[in-house]
């Protein structure tokens, strides 16, 4: 069994093994970290050797700590990691590049469609009958996005909606809410197979659905890390907020992972704080007194236009793992069109917690 796994803001680990009478045998770890002192990789070697294949990643962690010679040194990797990657040879996970990826940026559409092509899409993914895709959209109207848990009164003032002339909608995917105007706001979504994130716990896959954007950040100039759960966040405020929902595949079988994140190009601030309502409790815990500093626009940071902040996002992507231009078929379109219809402009699911 073999898996691999890039731990956040750090390097590769590979591992290779094979279960024999429910335990670990053979393991061998491997990848481009560094560590001190040579003989500490051997010691992780045994630790892991003979460990229940059935023994978590935080029980797989222990047993490197206590194997590591004293004063030993992890530089780009952490025992975390490498139980991460046992994990996910254990669950037979598969990697970005075994897969022929989809691109689908078409022109601007309506808030509730983005929200029906999410959920047509991954289910499509989960069915086996569309490749892997990655989605940027346009928007053709500024709104107001709420996750699928939020209360709708708590989060959105009809005053200030009305005022503004946005459309509030709720997506399928948990977390907060979201304020997004055509050329303020840059937002992609990932349909993957769920065998991609097999082996990660739910707050780990974030990180690793994430890591290709913080590179492509990273080559315009933005260090940007990923901030658990769902924020990636530079030195100067939070550029990005991401969200997730599993749809299982037919028949209860494997299913796909919809991962979508809204990232802050140049956000009106005043506007935003007139059309959410952002209570302290929630500003307390990103350290912030005002609403408006929780976002730091990607153009002052990069000095770009919107749409070459895309492009470039979408070349980084590309050149990572391959991209071929696709587009939402017609059968696609119109089960989009009936669930914008029946639920996503529905009251009963805009107002499903009131």
């Amino acid at each position: 069994m073999h898996g691999e796994y890039k731990v956040p803001d750090g390097k590769l680990v590979v591992v290779d093994l094979n279960v024999e009478g429910g335990v670990l045998r053979n393991v061998r770890v491997a990848g481009d970290f560094f560590l001190e002192p040579d003989e500490a990789l051997l010691s992780i070697d045994a630790a892991l050797e003979g460990a229940p294949a059935h023994t978590d990643a935080a029980g797989l962690a222990a047993r490197i700590d206590r194997a590591l010679p004293d004063g030993a040194v992890l530089l780009g990797i952490t025992t975390e990691g490498v139980a991460v990657a046992v994990r996910r040879a254990l669950a037979q996970a598969t990697e970005w590049g075994d897969y022929d990826w989809q691109l689908i940026h078409e022109r601007p559409q309506p808030p509730a469609l983005h929200m029906a092509l999410d959920e047509v899409i991954t289910t499509e993914v989960a069915a086996g009958r569309r490749p892997p895709t990655l989605r940027v959209w346009e928007w053709d109207s500024p709104a107001v996005i709420i996750g699928s848990f939020q209360s709708l009164r708590n989060e959105v003032s009809p005053e200030g909606v009305a005022r503004h002339g946005i459309t509030v909608v709720r997506r399928i995917s948990g977390g907060g809410a979201m304020f997004a105007e055509p050329q303020s706001t840059i937002t992609y979504s990932l349909a993957v197979p769920e065998a991609l994130v097999s082996g990660l716990s739910f707050a780990d896959s974030y990180a690793y659905l994430d890591d290709w954007v913080l590179a492509a950040l990273g080559d315009m100039g933005i260090k940007a890390w990923y901030q658990p759960l769902n924020d990636i966040a530079t030195d100067v405020g939070k550029v990005a907020g991401a969200a997730q929902k599993r749809v299982v595949g037919p028949g209860g079988g494997p299913g796909a992972v919809l991962h979508h994140v809204t990232m802050a190009y140049d956000i009106d601030a005043d506007k935003m704080l007139d059309v959410l309502r952002i209570g302290r409790e929630k500003l307390s815990d990103k350290g912030t007194r005002s609403a408006g500093k929780r976002v730091d626009p990607l153009r002052r940071q990069t000095g770009l236009p919107r749409e070459t902040v895309i492009e470039k996002m979408i070349d980084s992507f590309r050149s990572r793992y391959g991209l071929t231009r696709g587009g939402v078929t017609d059968e696609e379109l119109a089960r989009a069109q009936d669930l914008v219809r029946t639920k996503f402009t529905h009251p009963e699911w805009t107002a499903r917690v009131p």
